[in-house]
């Protein structure tokens, strides 16, 4: 069992002697299994906080008039926080080491251990309960933080998990953006007015005939259509190179069409006018 520490605060030097003479005749550490550290003669505050800092028992010995009543109540208060547990002693009024009855000094001593004792006592089932309460929640915070480390390491492996599903998210995103301006691109049919006005600004748009029996003379049925005022093809080029080819067709014709005029032969519609 450890070894409580006692620590005695006195008003002056003439009383660390009379406490002195009365530990003489107690046998502290075999009846009470404590020992006297320190006798501190002081009535200032700061000191007295110094002095007694972690002591198991504070006694605090004082006169028994009302200045050491005063003196033991300011000092109890501000050392209730420092110290295990504190007890007041009072010492007989008058007294001084010539004429002090060190018995009756030595039995008021004996009487504060023993309060102090009982008080522990009395404090022990609440003692023992707190403790068990403690122990209660160390385990809860031990079961907790396992817990806790199990849910951080699968936290981490969530946390990777998502940012690889994002990073594939966001490029199957990307992929699928750019198949489908791609399929829009292809799959939206054009006005043949407006397809050959951006080629041919100047020149009047041919008959939708003209444009289909183009398709047809170079073989590419299936692969452009033309109808409804529309024209259709997988690639906007193969658009435009069909009808780079029906302008130059028609400019062929209309190039016939001015010589056999010259010569008075039978003349070929021009495009863009009904025959």
């Amino acid at each position: 069992m450890a070894i409580v520490d006692v620590r005695i605060l006195v008003e002056g030097a003439s009383d660390v002697e009379v406490i002195s003479k009365a530990l003489q005749g107690l046998a502290l550490g075999s009846e009470y299994n404590i020992t006297v550290s320190s006798i501190i003669p002081t009535t200032n505050v700061e000191i007295a906080k110094s002095a007694a800092a972690g002591a198991d028992l504070l006694i605090i010995a004082t006169d028994a008039d009302r200045v050491g009543r005063d003196l033991a109540e300011a000092l109890f208060n501000e050392l209730g926080q420092m110290v295990g547990h504190i007890e007041r002693m009072k010492l007989p009024l008058g007294h001084d080491l010539e004429n002090i009855d060190v018995e009756l000094v030595r039995k008021e001593l004996r009487n504060t251990l023993v309060r102090a004792g009982l008080k522990s006592l009395q404090v022990l089932p609440e003692y023992m309960e707190l403790r068990k309460e403690l122990l209660d929640v160390r385990g809860s915070y031990n079961n907790l933080a396992s817990q806790y480390e199990a849910l951080k390491k699968d936290y981490e492996e969530l946390r990777k998990r998502y940012e690889d599903l994002r990073s594939e998210y966001l490029r199957i995103r990307q992929e699928n953006e750019s198949l489908r301006a791609l399929l829009e691109k292809r799959t939206r049919p054009v006005k043949i007015e407006e397809a050959w006005r951006a080629l041919f600004p100047a020149e009047p748009v041919p008959p939708e005939e003209y444009i289909a029996m183009a398709v047809d003379k170079l073989g590419l049925n299936g692969k452009i259509l033309v109808g409804q005022g529309f024209i259709y093809a997988e690639e906007e080029e193969a658009i435009n190179e069909l009808l780079k080819t029906v302008y130059l067709g028609i400019a062929i014709l209309e190039k016939l069409a001015g010589k056999r005029e010259e010569t008075g032969e039978e003349t070929i519609p021009s495009a863009g006018r009904e025959g």
